[in-house]
């Protein structure tokens, strides 16, 4: 087959894991559409595994550009070597002025995105953003799959909108799991108690120790999953666990992405902040309960799946006010108290 058969497009991808497995979204909207069509992808390394998950992708693009750095000539190099690949568009889905310069410099000739950081010029299929129009992210991502002039409102999208979704083999679950040693003698339960580096957005290290002590006293295991940014927050709930046994895993910072996709697929359940792994945990259809307060929103990036439960706290403070306590938590979070999470939790897992 040659290029003129199919239309290739380069995605420049998400800096954020969560980001990333929301524009699967846009991906399959994009093969719904053409289905001649190959979807390239250009995402950081450790995104790779999260990537070669999605059928929508032809090919993944190790992204040599460091999030945060402003190389030009190192951008400029880079985005020479993919002139060759003939791309006709490139979707560019960060907000960043750098992000958009790559397919300018691979001389790609439709660049479609939104404006961001004021990228006149640099994009030429560019879209004005209005928030009101596009309240969610997935929505915002989704749009760029279509014409600017068919797609001006959210409710110019197909309804409903495909959510994502990764599939994994039990036999890879189970391979993953006794690798890590969490066997099946007991249900497992996991916990995302990271959210980066950005603790406003995360429920207390001591709500979640409490949680899961009374969930081993219960008879389940327990597994905390995370980044190695989550590595302080899973030594504070250590320290807080008295009777660990053989019940209790804390994998942060242990895993990788393709790892901690398995080993959330072999949870019974999962407790989350607004992170990264809750997005993957929803496409992967795992009960989940998902925690908001502080800056992170539930009306711009809720959970995707029906089988998730959404918890805020009943306490209205605004969501730019940050606690005055030593870890940074937000006073949302705090109210949030661990008996409410279990009450939840013991529901989702009976109708499951």
């Amino acid at each position: 087959m040659t290029n003129k058969i199919y239309k290739k497009i380069l995605v420049i991808g998400p800096s954020w894991l969560g980001d990333s497995v929301m524009s699967q979204t846009m991906l399959h909207l994009l093969t719904k559409q053409q289905k001649k069509i190959k979807i390239d992808i250009l995402t950081s390394k450790c995104y790779i595994p999260l990537f070669h998950n999605m059928p929508e992708i032809n090919q993944t693009i190790i992204n040599p550009i460091k999030h945060g750095t402003m190389e030009l000539k190192k951008i400029y190099t880079f985005s020479k070597t993919l002139r060759n690949k003939k791309y006709q568009q490139a979707i560019i889905l960060p907000n960043s002025f750098k992000s958009a310069l790559i397919p300018l410099f691979a001389q790609i000739p439709q660049r479609t995105g939104w404006r961001g950081e004021m990228r006149y010029g640099i994009i030429n299929d560019l879209r004005i953003l209005n928030c009101k129009n596009f309240p969610l992210m997935v929505q915002r991502y989704a749009a760029l799959a279509f014409n600017k002039n068919i797609i001006k409102h959210s409710n110019n999208l197909p309804k409903p909108l495909p959510w994502p979704s990764l599939s994994i083999s039990s036999k890879k679950i189970n391979h993953i799991l006794q690798k890590f040693k969490i066997y099946s003698n007991k249900p497992l339960i996991g916990l995302c108690p990271g959210s980066g580096s950005n603790s406003t957005k995360c429920w207390p290290h001591y709500h979640y120790a409490v949680l899961a002590s009374k969930l081993m006293h219960d008879g389940y295991q327990i597994a905390l999953f995370g980044s190695i940014k989550d590595y302080k927050i899973g030594q504070n709930i250590n320290n807080l666990i008295l009777k660990k046994i053989n019940n209790y895993h804390n994998l942060i910072g242990s895993t990788s992405i393709d790892q901690v996709i398995a080993l959330l697929a072999g949870c019974q359940a999962i407790i989350s902040n607004d992170s990264g792994l809750m997005h993957i945990t929803n496409a992967l259809n795992r009960p989940l309960i998902v925690l908001y307060g502080g800056p992170s929103d539930p009306h711009f990036t809720p959970p995707l799946s029906h089988r998730a439960y959404v918890i805020e706290s009943k306490n209205k403070h605004l969501r730019t006010k940050k606690q005055n306590n030593i870890n940074n938590y937000h006073q949302n979070l705090i109210d949030i108290k661990p008996d409410q999470v279990l009450n939840k939790l013991k529901k989702l897992l009976t109708i499951s």
